[in-house]
């Protein structure tokens, strides 16, 4: 029985584990940083190119979406929504709202099963 979870964990898409790598890669790319506007373009694509660097070395079998959105905490609205037609039987998300005192990070990844 464990042999089967094991296996079957090396196969699904684990939100946890790409919670970690979602948190890991806004940390390593923005941290403590505070909001400047010419610096997010760099940030969100280092932000997704990173996560998308740790979920290919997991080695599952997903082909993945990642999205990241950075917005200055001014007070304003944010409103987003997104929909899949997918089998929710192998195909996931996971969504990271990251914040700072001057901004918010949001991540979504879509692992899509091959």
């Amino acid at each position: 029985m464990d042999d089967y979870l094991a296996e079957e964990e090396q196969t699904t898409f684990v939100v946890e584990e790409v919670s970690r790598i979602i948190k890991d890669s806004v940390e390593t790319t923005i941290g403590g940083n505070a909001y400047q506007h010419n610096r997010v373009n760099q940030w969100t694509n280092s932000v997704v190119e990173h996560c998308l660097s740790q979920l290919s070395k997991l080695g599952k079998p997903f082909k993945y979406i990642v999205t990241c959105i950075i917005m200055q905490k001014n007070g304003a609205g944010l409103q987003t929504a997104s929909t899949c037609f997918w089998d929710n039987t192998t195909d996931a998300t996971c969504a990271v709202t990251w914040q700072n005192k001057s901004m918010y990070c949001i991540v979504n990844v879509f692992g899509l099963a091959i």
